[in-house]
């Protein structure tokens, strides 16, 4: 069985499982993190559905006077855009929320990136659009991966040649750094 077609099983059983043992949890904490709080400029993203929820921790980051940029779908790739934190500057696309605005080009200092599944080598499962495969390569940006606490998975996780471990994992009450 190739690698695709072990991830294509694995999401689904993850998603499944999330979704019988979702509960909402909140991150705020990580904004006064040493890694947080050293970056002027993060990557976050708007949550939905039974994803680790980001709003209480979007929203800390921009009380803290970060620059928060959020990801918003061109194509094939991720822009980054700036979110000043109003609904208004929010548009729906597919079942997420984007941001609207002009691309963002400058150095990005840590990135918030969504996972399934962490393995205990940082490699991530995401949701299998490839988005953040294609962006976290051409990033200096520290990453670290938002999941739920039973996501972090003791099993290494396929990877592909594309797949760029994760510097740390954070769950609603731990962050787990791999570097």
């Amino acid at each position: 069985m190739s690698n695709s077609d072990v991830k294509r099983e694995l999401r689904a059983r993850y998603r499944r499982e999330r979704k019988e043992r979702y509960v909402e949890h909140n991150f705020e904490y990580l904004a006064t993190s040493e890694e947080f709080k050293s970056a002027h400029v993060i990557a976050s993203y708007i949550s939905y559905g039974d994803e680790p929820d980001t709003r209480a921790l979007n929203n800390a980051l921009l009380s803290a006077g970060k620059t928060l940029i959020l990801p918003r779908i061109h194509g094939e790739v991720i822009e980054w855009v700036q979110w000043n934190g109003k609904e208004s500057s929010l548009k729906k696309y597919k079942h997420f929320l984007e941001p609207v605005g002009e691309v963002f080009t400058e150095e990005i200092d840590l990135v918030v990136v969504p996972a399934l599944r962490i393995d205990r080598r940082g490699i991530r499962l995401g949701q299998g659009g490839g988005f953040y495969d294609r962006a976290l390569p051409g990033m200096k940006a520290w990453k670290i991966g938002l999941i739920h606490p039973d996501e972090i998975s003791g099993e290494d996780l396929p990877r592909d040649e594309w797949d760029i471990a994760l510097d740390a994992a954070a769950t609603p009450d731990l962050v787990l750094r791999f570097t």
